[in-house]
């Protein structure tokens, strides 16, 4: 737990969120931005453990995907898990939504730099990951 000015913050380690007691501690709504559970399915444990929403901060796999300024009107109260869709698309959307409602966007191009994420190495070295493009390599 964590105290500021007053107010206690409960804190957890917990990596399955069926086992986080929301409930308990009041939280209703919870962030979640761990990057591991993307989908309806695997958030649903966050309300097992009493929270009321869920805001996934990537994009999900089946949750409704939302970006202010662009279709947050189509939230619908009874919706309990949501996407927030990703960084790069929260910076990109509003304002490529509100030049192409003006001037309409025929095609573009966005580039986005951003630091080092926890799936990536900081050195260049083998991973030992055989994905599609090491399967290509290779055959």
């Amino acid at each position: 737990m964590v105290c500021v000015s007053g107010k206690k913050i409960y804190l957890s380690h917990e990596k399955n969120p069926k086992k986080i007691p929301w409930g308990d501690h009041g939280a209703d709504y919870v962030v979640e931005a761990t990057g591991v559970f993307r989908s309806v399915d695997k958030c649903q444990g966050h309300i097992t453990g009493g929270a009321k929403k869920v805001v996934i901060t990537a994009p999900s796999e089946d949750a409704p995907i939302f970006v202010c300024g662009v279709n947050e009107k189509d939230y619908k109260s009874s919706m309990n898990i949501v996407s927030n869709a990703s960084c790069t698309t929260n910076a990109l959307a509003p304002i490529a939504k509100v030049i192409h409602d003006n001037f309409q966007i025929v095609e573009g191009l966005m580039t986005t730099i951003h630091s080092v994420t926890a799936t990536q190495k900081t050195v260049d070295s083998p991973s030992g990951k055989v994905d599609k493009y090491t399967y290509i390599l290779l055959h």
